[in-house]
């Protein structure tokens, strides 16, 4: 596999890992804006124009943009975040000049005034669909109670407030702000020719206008701590969903490999210690523990969900699990066999074009250059217990900031 990256003169990155034995090539454009670059009187706004991005062009409309990705069998998709809104698709080879131009092209929506109304129904309503789920519901709120008045609170959704005051002439302020050449990455891996690459997107997007994008507030949150529950009836909510947030090394720190092993022995699916403690007992629906790695800052997140009269005794064993670790660190053989896991996920991981896509547009996004899967695997090689207990004094997993979203009243 080979790396490449040119810049147009707009400011736009063309990034490319070419493997001519993928018998796909997946592509991507990567904005590097979503929920924290909001302010309040625009919250959801990143979320609702990806949906507006879909909705037509000037030379396309709803059904002619579905219709072209259908022609040429395009798996596509688009996610928004709280930092990035990304417009994806992966396809056969032949097909690359196709999907360049249709994702190009939705790049540049119209934002017509009837699509936009016409939308944000269709947001507003699931709003009010992911507000009755309570793993979402759970989490949003845990997110909040953790950010506090940091940025990276902001809800992806909006609130149903929020979204009904949004204008179209907002939306668009937004968008000429945010996606602008400069603010934006185009991404391909697989079986493609990179110069035909940069010539397809050159072509498309030259003519984007460019300028400076910030991004304010890039600290690393303490956490504001305590306890924080909402009660729900049993009737509505029949499990308790507990999280637990703890600050983490940001996306680009040094100890970032050694905080996502910790979290991997700690909260794996399988094999992890709250695995064995919560899941295997039977005691919880779901557990685990992952970490969130930020621009400029990175979170623990602990959680798991179980029948209100085993909530407590979960989150007294939740909480014993994480004070051991912090004592007395990790034992040699979980190191090493979470380092096994890791390193093959990356190592199955490299063989498809989705996902080495995606992980090549992060690394050039929160780490300033490019990563090959041998680099990668040098990394977490080169990861040690010392590292481990380095990460654990850097960010203790005593600070905690504990959302409860259930029946209980109290949780002690």
């Amino acid at each position: 596999m080979t790396f490449h990256q040119h810049t147009l003169p707009n400011g736009l990155t063309i990034l490319g890992e070419t493997n001519p034995a993928a018998l796909s090539v997946a592509v991507a454009f990567w904005v590097k804006t979503g929920a924290r670059d909001e302010t309040p009187d625009v919250c959801g706004v990143s979320h609702f124009l990806e949906h507006m991005v879909f909705k037509g062009t000037p030379r396309r409309d709803a059904f002619a943009v579905n219709r072209d990705f259908s022609r040429i069998g395009a798996d596509n998709n688009a996610w928004t975040s709280e930092e990035n809104t990304v417009f994806h698709a992966v396809v056969l080879p032949e097909f690359l000049p196709h999907v360049v131009d249709v994702l190009a092209d939705i790049m540049r929506p119209s934002l017509r005034g009837e699509d936009f109304a016409t939308e944000k129904k269709v947001i507003l309503d699931e709003i009010v669909r992911y507000e009755v789920q309570p793993g979402w519901a759970s989490y949003d709120l845990a997110r909040k109670n953790f950010y506090a008045s940091h940025p990276l609170g902001n809800s992806i959704l909006g609130t149903s407030e929020s979204i009904n005051a949004l204008t179209r002439d907002q939306m668009e302020g937004y968008f000429r702000k945010r996606y602008l050449a400069s603010n934006i990455v185009a991404v391909a891996s697989g079986n493609f020719d990179f110069k035909r690459f940069v010539d397809l997107v050159g072509n498309a997007c030259s003519d984007w206008p460019t300028g400076e994008v910030s991004r304010t507030n890039r600290t690393e949150p303490p956490g504001a701590g305590g306890m924080h529950l909402v009660t729900k009836p049993a009737d509505k909510v029949a499990q308790e969903y507990v999280t637990l947030i703890a600050p983490a090394a940001p996306a680009d720190h040094e100890l970032g490999y050694a905080g996502s092993l910790l979290a991997t022995v700690m909260g794996d699916y399988t094999g992890s210690r709250m695995f064995w403690s919560l899941i295997d007992p039977g005691l919880v629906d779901e557990a685990g523990m992952g970490i969130d790695e930020c621009d400029g800052a990175g979170a623990y997140y602990t959680s798991f969900n179980s029948d209100p009269e085993h909530a407590e005794e979960c989150f007294k064993i939740v909480r014993e699990l994480l004070d051991d670790v912090q004592a007395n660190g990790i034992t040699p053989e979980e190191f090493l066999q979470a380092k096994t896991k890791i390193l093959s996920r990356e190592i199955r991981a490299g063989e498809r074009s989705a996902r080495r896509m995606f992980t090549i547009a992060k690394d050039w996004v929160y780490r300033g250059g490019y990563r090959s899967v041998d680099d990668e695997l040098a990394a977490w090689d080169a990861v040690t217990m010392k590292d481990v207990r380095a990460v654990l004094d850097r960010y203790p997993l005593s600070n905690q900031t504990v959302s409860a979203y259930g029946p209980l009243e109290k949780l002690s």
